[in-house]
């Protein structure tokens, strides 16, 4: 796999100052869906240089309630002033919609508050096209990208997060197209969301899933010899857990994903001696955990 979309440099273009006082960070208890489309409207909102007063103004909403939504406290808000920001702030309604509608049924919203608060502007649901190149994009790698994420997720949860995926690129395409490497850009959207979704442990991302599903594992007959390999692939993602990231997904697409080095380094956006060099390093240190070399005993005194 090979694609043609490297980017030119970003711009430099410093974040416009606004008079008054700074807007706070998220909530810390913001669940990821919500997340997901609160994230990209904040920072379309910090790069509108729309102070929030005449924000408020425009979407007649008091400027405290306008605040209390940019940083996802108080009540989860109704699509009609979702969507009269996503005007204001030039962010596309379909792919918002889509992760505001997720995000509902995540808080507990029922299909009937989500039908009557998306009733008046149903207009907005309607297909929108995504930006150019985007669909050839996805073509490209939308497979290579299930691949991965079910190796974390459970078959919901991946469909979920890929399409959060490219829901997410569509937000932020023309940030994506700025950047160094669409490629790289889109990848660590991918991450961010299938990490969201995936259980850890000790800050790390639990792996058992997969070794259930370790083509070793399914081809055995026996019991018995199902549950020494099911032992020693639990010991093995254990231990895959806790390396770095970037070393993580190298070994996850070309051990677990069946991606040949040159479309590991298509998909991650990275050179290809730099996916040779991590799965060097990576192997070295699972054969180090998996595999210590036996102690030599001390000569007698």
């Amino acid at each position: 796999m090979t694609t043609s979309f490297e980017s030119p440099e970003p711009s430099a273009t410093p974040v416009p100052v606004r008079p008054g006082r700074k807007l706070g960070p998220i909530a810390d208890n913001v669940g990821s869906a919500h997340r997901a489309w609160l994230e990209p409207m904040r920072d379309s909102y910090l790069h509108s240089g729309l102070p929030l007063s005449e924000l408020s103004a425009r979407v007649r909403l008091a400027k405290s309630k306008l605040s209390e939504l940019l940083r996802g406290t108080g009540l989860y808000p109704r699509w009609e002033i979702i969507y009269s920001l996503s005007v204001e702030l030039k962010l596309p309604s379909t792919p918002l919609y889509r992760l505001w509608r997720q995000a509902a049924f995540e808080a507990h919203k029922s299909s009937e508050w989500v039908e009557r608060s998306t009733r008046q502007a149903t207009v907005t649901t309607a297909h929108m096209p995504p930006p150019f190149h985007l669909p050839a994009f996805r073509e490209l790698v939308e497979s290579h990208y299930r691949l991965y994420a079910q190796v974390f997720l459970d078959d919901d949860q991946r469909d979920a997060a890929v399409s959060d995926t490219f829901d997410l690129l569509w937000l932020g395409w023309n940030e994506a197209l700025a950047s160094p490497d669409t490629r790289r850009y889109a990848w660590q959207v991918l991450r961010a969301t299938v990490m969201s979704k995936t259980p850890h442990l000790d800050g790390r991302p639990e792996l058992a899933r997969a070794a259930f599903d370790t083509i070793a594992l399914q081809s055995l007959t026996t019991d018995t010899d199902r549950m020494d390999q099911l032992t020693e692939s639990l010991e093995l993602f254990k231990a895959m857990s806790r390396l770095p990231d970037q070393q993580l997904d190298v070994m996850v697409l070309r051990r677990l994903c069946g991606a040949s080095p040159e479309q590991a380094s298509d998909l991650l956006g990275v050179p290809l001696v730099t996916v040779q060099s991590d799965e060097r390093h990576a192997v070295h240190f699972l054969e180090s955990v998996l595999c210590p070399p036996p102690e030599t005993e001390g000569n007698p005194a």
